[in-house]
């Protein structure tokens, strides 16, 4: 595989795209329930690892606090931090996920001949294993260069070159998992996927655990290392079964004179994309290792518990991406566009009550999960009003993830052999129009931490995130448009205005039902569950469908409700959720 020129791989090619082909074929959505229960498994096993990772967070409040050898650690998890979403959920989702439905369509048009699936793995996996070992190497090679750039200012830069060269190995596992994921998913396999970061936090909670007291803030980074190696443990005999489900096409494939065309090139824009999107992480760290000791440990703490509420709106399009993928490599842009915008809403919706719960139960939130050992009361203060701050980008945070998806897919890795070379000026730019509006929300990002930080401390910094990431998040949108699927944006707009003030509302009402209690527990249950009806109550009453079609689901299991079935269009596909 060469960087300058299209590699070719034997399969026969289709037609170019189309703008609303009949429903069926490869194109069309699976069976009514389909995604009701992958998202169901997938909620549950990322709940769960979800819920392993505060655990884990806990315990390394609770064993290490908030001092300088957390903020070491934390600048050493850079490297894991950084190689997750590059590796694993986003880069090489965006970049494979497409790849491998294309691949897909292609078997399901001709049964008999030669099997695109196994040679699109013979013509990539060498290549990203080879660049993987490369990655670690260097990143483990260049750990003292690595922590002066992310923390000049760090107090102990000695504990965190160690613990970045013993994270550098995470690299390698990350990246087999995120391929191996991205092939699963793309065949509709979810239950393997969605596991891995339960096997991930198993991991570092059993070091942790067994060896806390032995090697320090080190056994975290160890613990890291061993997570990895066993989320990528986990997909491998799964794709290993599915890849051999085509294997009685492997003599006929060589024999093949078509092609499917590999584009090595559009491998750079997605790279670029995620870099420039962790880096919001980077100019945090950087201004934070210049603040009071601990600072870092309050923003990560805070981040943490703020993006729970995000990754729950992001598991509905991590199950709908494979549709929305399949769709645009058979042509359906319509199907394509109509998935997108429902996914919009209902990752708005799901991010917007986690984020009005956030503002009015935080300070009782972080009391209840964090304060106790080396953990204080002062440290559970400054948490909190980080995570009230953060959680005015966490709707744009959402609203990315949704919307870069389809973005990608419209120009995968590959591309038919018989489809217009895309190396025209215009569509090439359009690929890096998701870096541009990253860097230009990174250029809000540090000018108003810049501004704010001297006077307001950690606040600014998560002030100056809020208001990078939404404005990236305005400009994508935008630019979803341009690259030719044809969101109906006054809709979309409408409907997240409504799902705005559904939020507002139930923040202000669930902010003094949780102070009526001080025990955490008590406050945190009557907070949320106000801020649940509230939210019900104000989503159904001003219209937002999101909140309207669950409420009326939830009612019909009391008794009957007039108006129409809040299910109606789910039987079609791939509309229904």
């Amino acid at each position: 595989m060469t960087t300058d020129r299209p590699t070719t791989l034997d399969s026969p090619a289709l037609p170019g795209p189309r703008q609303a082909p009949a429903a069926t074929g490869p194109a069309a959505g699976p069976r009514r329930g389909f995604l009701a229960r992958a998202f169901g498994v997938t909620a549950v096993l990322s709940a769960a690892g979800s819920a392993l990772g505060l655990l884990r967070d806990l315990l390394l409040a609770r064993y290490f606090g908030a001092n300088q050898g957390t903020d070491a650690f934390l600048v050493a998890w850079t490297v894991p931090e950084t190689a997750a979403p590059l590796l694993i959920e986003d880069a090489m989702s965006f970049l494979m996920v497409p790849a491998f439905a294309l691949a897909l369509v292609l078997r399901e048009e001709r049964p008999d001949g030669p099997d695109p699936v196994r040679q699109l793995v013979r013509a990539t996996l060498p290549w990203l294993l080879l660049a993987l070992s490369t990655l670690s190497l260097g990143a483990a090679l260049g750990a003292p260069r690595l922590v002066d750039l992310l923390a000049p200012g760090l107090a102990d830069p000695g504990l965190a070159v160690t613990c970045t060269r013993i994270t550098a190995i995470t690299v390698l596992p990350f990246g087999v998992a995120g391929y191996l994921a991205a092939a699963l998913r793309a065949h509709h396999r979810f239950t393997a996927p969605a596991g891995i970061y339960v096997a991930y936090n198993l991991g570092i909670l059993g070091v942790l655990l067994t060896c806390h007291a032995l090697w320090g803030v080190r056994a975290a980074a160890i613990g890291v290392v061993f997570g990895s190696l066993l989320m990528a443990g986990l997909l491998v005999g799964p794709f290993l079964r599915r890849l051999r489900s085509g294997s009685g096409r492997r003599d006929r494939a060589r024999r093949s004179r078509n092609a499917l065309v590999l584009i090595p090139l559009a491998l750079l824009p997605v790279g670029v994309f995620t870099l420039t999107r962790q880096a919001q992480v980077f100019i945090e760290r950087f201004l934070g290792s210049a603040l009071p000791p601990g600072t870092i440990s309050h923003l990560n703490y805070a981040a943490k518990v703020s993006q729970l509420a995000m990754t729950a709106g992001i598991l509905i399009c991590t199950v709908t991406f494979p549709l929305v993928a399949r769709a645009l490599a058979a042509g359906d842009v319509t199907a394509a566009r109509d998935r997108v915008e429902k996914d919009l809403g209902q990752a708005a919706a799901v991010v917007l009550l986690g984020t009005a719960f956030l503002m009015a139960c935080a300070p009782s939130v972080v009391a209840l999960l964090f304060e106790r050992g080396a953990f204080g009361p002062r440290d559970t203060a400054a948490t909190a009003a980080v995570i009230r701050v953060y959680s005015f980008g966490l709707l744009a945070q959402a609203l990315i993830g949704v919307m870069i998806r389809p973005y990608f897919s419209l120009r995968p890795v590959v591309r038919r052999a018989g489809d217009p070379s895309p190396e025209d000026g215009g569509r090439r730019l359009l690929d890096w129009y998701p870096a541009a509006a990253m860097a230009f929300g990174l250029v809000v990002t540090v000018t108003v931490g810049l501004l704010a930080t001297p006077r307001f401390g950690a606040l600014g910094l998560a002030a100056g995130n809020a208001a990078g990431i939404t404005t990236t998040a305005a400009l994508l949108l935008h630019g979803l448009v341009l690259r030719g699927i044809p969101l109906r944006l006054r809709r979309v707009l409408g409907g997240h205005a409504r799902l705005l003030a559904t939020a507002a509302g139930a923040a202000a009402l669930g902010t003094p039902a949780a102070g009526l209690a001080a025990d955490p527990l008590l406050s945190t249950a009557l907070g949320g569950l106000t801020v649940a009806l509230a939210f019900a109550a104000l989503g159904t009453g001003l219209g937002a469908h999101e909140v309207r079609g669950p409420v009326r689901a939830a009612l019909r299991v009391l008794g009957p409700v007039p108006g129409p079935s809040p299910v109606a269009d789910e039987g079609k596909p791939p509309h229904g959720c």
